[in-house]
């Protein structure tokens, strides 16, 4: 009797859930044309009329852990959000869609991943739900990131992330007489001006960069594979050159990406390491507390390395600035939309209208995250003279909206990630001597070959 008693209440309580989302309980917090709520103010509130109902989340990022939270304290609409590491996700998203798993409501993908998503069929049609009303509201890069080869919206990003080069006033200062944005840029504004730059800065007694890697986001100049056939631009061949001089010349501080001297770095002096000597461990600063010092003058990373530096670089904060790359570059910045199989997809839109389309939700990140860049051009707008102290007060929302608006997204393919992992192999075994630049190029041929081969290559080393 109290099994039946239970199952009677939650039969109960599914039929009040379903009414209230067929009775349009929603419809007073979905977004107008401007970005805000239907409500007018802005704050993407559904009052009661979805309380009790729950939203499960597939993220990539804690991010959507405090989004869904604001979310949640705004709609009284329960939300869970389970973080997956993007290496584990591609894999186990395909195995919930292929088992037309339905407890899943939002999903996520990064740009590179969503191409194959998209062709398996995880993500639903947003056009059905009226997502082309708000098109021309977010950054245009973003916004075509969601569409699949058909135009269909089957995914929206809450964020912008191009690329700059985040260098050091002061040194600049000292070494080219000027700390200006727009100078130092011209400092980088290809690779053979960078190598320039790099040498210039050695002779100052400096370092470029903390390791080599840093041009990395700037290298996506063409599509990989264009019409079905492999592509390796002319700018492949330059960024490989660089990154083999830059380490070959010893050209930087040989500090690999998100180690212990690479955050030591943005906070002042590290070892002057070498390559066969950046090991590092928890005891890093005092095993190396008697070599030789020096400071790295730029690091090169998207908008939330603005967050990561204003976390790391300690009593220099104020003495950084953030200036263009040699092409429009970008990394990260992942997508949402909702799992084909979602039982609850109306109540996904109103959560994706609010988290990516909705003025009061954009200003509230903005403040709540200290920074981060969002993709709503309303937004975008009225925080374009906001001044950041941690950079020279300058003004950074302008910059990368400037920046973002320049990124082209056909230059995405989903080859992107195996085929960008194959060639950087290719080009740490030229630059270490592991293999000849010609060996390494036909073994990187062959993985791609291996792993695509319904592509057409034509080999050129």
């Amino acid at each position: 009797m109290k099994h039946a008693t239970k199952i009677l209440a939650l039969l109960l309580a599914l039929v009040m859930g379903l009414s209230l989302v067929a009775c349009g309980g929603g419809d007073s917090s979905t977004p107008t044309a401007d970005g805000g709520a239907g409500t007018g103010n802005g704050g993407g509130s559904t009052g009661g009329s979805t309380s009790g109902q729950k939203l499960v989340i597939w993220a990539l990022a804690d991010d959507l852990k405090d989004i869904g939270a604001y979310y949640q304290e705004q709609t009284g609409v329960e939300v869970e959000v389970n973080v997956i590491a993007p290496a584990d996700y591609p894999t186990k998203l395909q195995t919930a869609i292929m088992g037309h798993d339905d407890t899943v409501d939002i999903i996520m993908g990064e740009p590179q991943m969503l191409g194959d998503m998209f062709e398996y069929g995880a993500f639903a049609d947003l056009d059905a739900l009226g997502a082309q009303e708000y098109a021309g509201k977010q950054t245009d890069y973003v916004w075509q990131f969601g569409k699949d080869n058909d135009g269909v919206q089957r995914a929206i990003g809450y964020q912008i992330t191009p690329a700059g080069i985040f260098y050091r006033r002061d040194i600049a200062e000292k070494v080219f007489g000027t700390d200006d944005a727009d100078a130092i840029g011209e400092l980088f504004k290809d690779y053979d001006t960078i190598l320039q730059t790099a040498q210039t800065l050695k002779d100052a007694g400096y370092r470029c960069f903390a390791s080599d890697s840093e041009m990395n986001y700037f290298s996506n100049d063409e599509p990989w594979v264009v019409d079905g056939k492999l592509n390796v631009s002319q700018g492949r061949w330059d960024y490989m050159d660089m990154v083999i001089e830059l380490y070959q010349k010893d050209l930087t501080a040989y500090c690999s990406a998100w180690s212990t001297p690479w955050y030591l770095a943005m906070a002042g002096s590290v070892p002057i390491l070498s390559a066969d000597d950046n090991v590092w461990s928890e005891d890093f600063e005092s095993e190396h507390a008697n070599d030789e010092q020096v400071e790295v003058f730029s690091f090169a990373l998207p908008t939330w390395g603005t967050l990561t530096l204003r976390d790391h670089v300690g009593d220099l904060s104020g003495l950084w600035g953030v200036c263009a790359g040699p092409n429009p570059g970008w990394g990260g910045g992942a997508l949402m939309g909702i799992s084909t199989y979602s039982k609850n997809p109306e109540l996904a839109w109103d959560f994706i209208q609010f988290a990516t389309l909705n003025d009061d939700e954009a200003d509230w990140w903005i403040e709540f995250s200290e920074g981060d860049v969002v993709a709503l051009l309303s937004a975008q707008e009225r925080h374009k003279d906001d001044e950041n102290e941690v950079y020279g007060n300058q003004k950074l929302y302008a910059f990368w909206a400037e920046q973002a608006a320049k990124i082209d997204p056909s230059t995405v393919t989903q080859y992107d990630q195996q085929i960008g992992d194959a060639w950087g192999a290719a080009i740490g075994k030229i630059k270490t001597g592991e293999l000849s630049r010609e060996d390494a190029v036909n073994e990187f041929y062959d993985k791609v070959a291996s792993t695509y081969p319904e592509l057409v290559i034509e080999r050129d080393a």
